[in-house]
């Protein structure tokens, strides 16, 4: 019988992304809740993930893999029933491009949720715009799907996946909105179908935790800037 555990935390979207993909499959796994930000990695995280002693890692018949977007990959090959790529190559390659465009925005998130007031926010905000535009622009430019490659869920909408939940509580606590419906209208459409899925609905995290969570993340980063 296979052994498939996930070391993961509640609040992470990297950690959501993951289980969501195990439950669409089908895999059954035991999730193991690390404790990151009380100075007490466990024994097996660190062990599992040396180089870079974070989550996620999940860890198949005692072989860890850590990294989220690795480890969908790895999911996908692993049990390629109920399948989140693309049978067509192209489009497989068009998948991976947004999660890699995703993947290297990172930065441009991090610093608008880290911004106050100035002109670095001012600057983090007309980055974020152009990052939102290009998505409801050329990634969602066909109207007629629900989703990034078509009327099902893949593995690029796990990716983005945070999007449709966290994003709006991020809005929330830096007090600047962007994300409005009326400039976006496909990545709205897009976030209510995401989450109007079942698994995704039945395994989304606590608001208020969330948030709570978000809010003390944030004041913790930006005193230690």
């Amino acid at each position: 019988m296979e052994e498939v555990k996930l070391l993961g935390t509640y609040t992470s979207p990297f950690n959501r992304r993951v289980m969501w993909a195990l439950k669409l499959k089908g895999v059954p796994f035991e999730y193991i809740q690390e404790e990151l930000f009380t100075n007490n990695k466990s024994e097996l995280l660190l062990k599992s993930n040396p180089v870079y002693k974070k989550i996620p890692v999940l860890i198949h018949n005692g072989k860890p893999i850590s990294e989220s977007t690795v480890i969908l990959e790895y999911i996908e090959e692993t049990w390629p029933e109920n399948p989140l790529l693309p049978k067509d190559p192209y489009e497989r390659a068009i998948a991976r491009f947004w999660i890699k465009f995703l993947e290297d925005k990172t930065p441009i998130i991090y610093a608008f949720y880290l911004s106050v007031p100035g002109e670095e926010q001012d600057k983090a905000i007309r980055d974020c715009l152009e990052m939102l535009r290009t998505i409801e622009e050329h990634g969602l430019k066909e109207d007629k799907k629900k989703f990034f490659c078509g009327n099902k869920i893949g593995l690029t909408d796990l990716v983005f996946g945070w999007m449709a939940y966290q994003w709006e509580v991020m809005e929330e606590i830096v007090g600047v909105k962007l994300m409005e419906a009326n400039s976006f209208p496909r990545l709205h459409t897009w976030a209510e179908n995401f989450k109007s899925v079942s698994v995704i609905k039945e395994n989304l995290p606590d608001r208020d935790r969330l948030k709570a969570h978000t809010k003390w993340r944030r004041e913790m980063l930006i005193g230690e800037a």
